[in-house]
């Protein structure tokens, strides 16, 4: 299979065409079509459409099969924590979240990803599970 191919293969597995690939990747929304006739991506732009598509750059190259990457097929886990410190820059006190923001915020994410849609979107969208503590970080 090509690298336009296997771009698009990956695409409808994750439910995705290939414009919304592009610009999930940061790049001009029809320049997947370029590689159907016979363009190269460059390295680093495989690896955002890799990273879109929660596989690797050696997958999209045809170097490597999907299902034999062990670390492709390892969902990573999300961190409600790690969420929420993201979501900090968002406020108006410095990046720095208040304890009650915190909470509030560590309670919305956590409750919309144990629903039966969190835990789909996050599959589908990101090759994520929530972490055996429910996404919060807590050992």
């Amino acid at each position: 299979m090509s690298v336009f191919d296997n771009i698009k293969k990956y695409s409808k597995n994750r439910g995705m065409n290939l414009q919304q690939v592009a610009v999930a990747a940061g790049l001009s929304k029809n320049v997947i079509y370029q590689y159907n006739k016979g363009k190269s991506p460059s390295i680093d732009t495989l690896k955002k459409i890799a990273s879109v598509l929660g596989v690797s750059a050696e997958t999209l190259l045809g170097n490597q099969d999907e299902s034999k990457t062990t670390t492709n097929n390892e969902a990573k886990k999300v961190n409600i924590e790690e969420l929420l410190d993201g979501t900090a820059m968002l406020t108006d006190r410095d990046g720095e979240l208040t304890d009650s923001d915190r909470a509030a915020l560590r309670a919305l994410i956590s409750t919309y990803l144990q629903s039966t849609e969190g835990r789909e979107r996050l599959k589908k969208y990101s090759n994520m599970e929530l972490d055996d503590n429910g996404g919060n970080g807590d050992d």
